[in-house]
């Protein structure tokens, strides 16, 4: 009660429900021209849940929202944290809490909790299990991620592309608990299953390498854009 928090729980849609021709916002080709392979089901229910859920926070009129998974464990010390990464940035922003990999991070302030958030040189991080967005970002979202190119939480992370603010934090604030993996979208199997064969992914590897390029810009310039303080070390 302290902080007047609403919470709401989004009913997940399960892909393998909805049929390939009935997928909205969804072009195959487009898919596989960007990824190098097949879009699995679960992939699909991934994107069109969060989507929902972005829809609903914005519907509510609350000013901030945290978007978590139902396989993130909460403790008494995320909603205090997370509040003070979206304090330490400016703009229409998204700070992811949870985050696979942080390779080459860069270090762009630290909050009144002592956590520190920044930007990563290399991607993707991978993980769109938890994260905290104000509403102008969410609305931002809901434009910029249709129709789907990329998984979710790749597409989430892309910050120069959506237009907005994106950071994550150095330590993830939030854990994932025991069931983690009855949850996953897929096993490595099945993404190979999928996989198109290594020369009919080209145009897969050209968009990675720009994509990359401008991952690098994005973090570089995040201070004269974003207008944050950086933190030295």
């Amino acid at each position: 009660m302290e902080y007047d928090l609403n919470i709401t729980r989004i009913p997940a849609i399960d892909g393998r429900t909805v049929a390939e021709r009935d997928r909205a916002d969804f072009h195959p080709k487009s898919f596989i021209y960007h990824n190098g392979r097949k879009l699995l089901p679960g992939e699909y229910g991934c994107y069109r849940s969060h989507l929902l859920a972005l829809q609903q926070f914005v519907a509510s009129g609350d000013k901030m929202a945290i978007i978590m998974e139902d396989d993130v464990e909460l403790n008494e010390r995320l909603i205090p944290r997370a509040i003070a990464a979206m304090e330490c940035v400016n703009g229409a922003r998204l700070v992811k809490l949870v985050n696979h990999r942080l390779v080459g991070f860069k270090p762009i302030s630290e909050t009144a909790e002592n956590d520190v958030v920044g930007r990563c040189m290399h991607g993707p991080q991978g993980s769109a299990a938890c994260y905290i967005v104000n509403r102008k970002a969410a609305k931002k979202l809901l434009i910029a991620l249709k129709p789907m190119l990329l998984p979710y939480d790749v597409a989430l992370e892309r910050g120069w592309s959506t237009g907005v603010e994106t950071f994550a934090t150095l330590e993830n604030i939030a854990d994932f608990s025991p069931y983690r993996s009855d949850t996953t979208i897929g096993k490595r199997v099945h993404y190979r299953a999928v996989k198109r064969h290594f020369l009919l992914r080209a145009t897969a590897h050209w968009f990675r390498t720009c994509d990359q390029l401008q991952r690098w810009r994005y973090a570089i310039k995040v201070k004269r854009e974003t207008g944050v303080s950086t933190i030295e070390h």
